[in-house]
């Protein structure tokens, strides 16, 4: 695995030298726009819509559009004015539990890795972390933008890293509207938790997987075999008794509970001699 960043993590007079490398990919199918009629595939022109004109690599800067229409541009010397050590260091600001962290923060996932001069450091962080129970908020440089993170133990040796989101960048749930004549029942209470009592199962990610994406793989295939492809008919949504929907799914759960669980054969007896 390449690593995509290295520096060191920083917290009290300790520096714990890392690698950082992508925990997780996209496996998304990608698709190019071609010309339908001969099949080639289009391609972009940068244009300037008020010089009229077709614009080359040399031409082009990084510009802040500050007002309506106006713009700042920021040239790559105006960033190296920001202090190096910032852009190679994740720097530790507190150590905090794991559970008051709501999910809603977390953005991206990196493995860490320990560079080979400071092996001993970051197996002593790592450790200091799990025997206390605390996980590292800190602020990391990525590609040009400083994200808030944490910093955990992952499986037996390792940390990962998770940038965050800043509380600016969360929108806020009262936005959502909610219809406040909605009232629930407690039967009806009653009946939604068992539902999800029954539907309740140890997390393995191993068993889930992407349906959307191996129906679209499956669709490539045939078109490439120059299959006819069938359109599936829409189901039609119904508007639905709710307590009838609960009794129905629960009974549904139950029995898939049923047919899975292993059945016991029943004993043969034996005939006496």
């Amino acid at each position: 695995m390449r690593a995509m960043w290295r520096g060191s993590i920083s917290f009290g007079l300790i520096n714990v030298p890392v690698k950082m490398y992508a925990a997780t990919e996209k496996k998304n199918i990608s698709f190019r726009q071609i010309h339908r009629e001969c099949g080639t595939p289009i391609n972009y022109e940068k244009t300037c819509k008020t010089c009229g004109r077709k614009v080359e690599e040399n031409e082009i800067a990084r510009g802040y559009e500050f007002e309506k229409g106006r713009y700042v541009i920021i040239e790559d010397k105006d960033l190296e004015s920001i202090p190096d050590e910032t852009t190679r260091t994740i720097d530790i600001i507190d150590f905090v539990d794991l559970v008051d962290i709501d999910p809603i923060f977390y953005d991206r996932t990196y493995f860490l890795g320990p560079e080979e001069t400071g092996p001993k450091a970051y197996l002593l962080l790592r450790k200091a972390m799990e025997e206390g129970g605390k996980i590292a908020i800190a602020k990391v440089v990525i590609r040009s933008k400083q994200s808030l993170a944490c910093i955990r133990p992952y499986g037996e040796n390792h940390l990962v890293l998770e940038t965050m989101f800043y509380p600016d960048e969360v929108r806020k749930v009262g936005e959502v509207p909610i219809s406040p004549k909605a009232k629930l029942h407690d039967n009806e209470i009653k009946m939604a938790v068992q539902l999800v009592n029954s539907l309740s199962a140890k997390f393995e990610p191993e068993k889930y997987t992407d349906d959307y994406r191996q129906a679209m793989i499956d669709i490539i295939s045939a078109k490439i075999e120059g299959k006819e492809i069938s359109t599936p008919t829409p189901r039609e949504e119904k508007v639905i008794d709710l307590m009838e929907a609960l009794k129905a799914s629960l009974e549904l759960a139950e029995k898939e509970k049923t047919d899975k669980s292993p059945k016991r054969g029943r004993k043969k007896k034996v005939a006496g001699g």
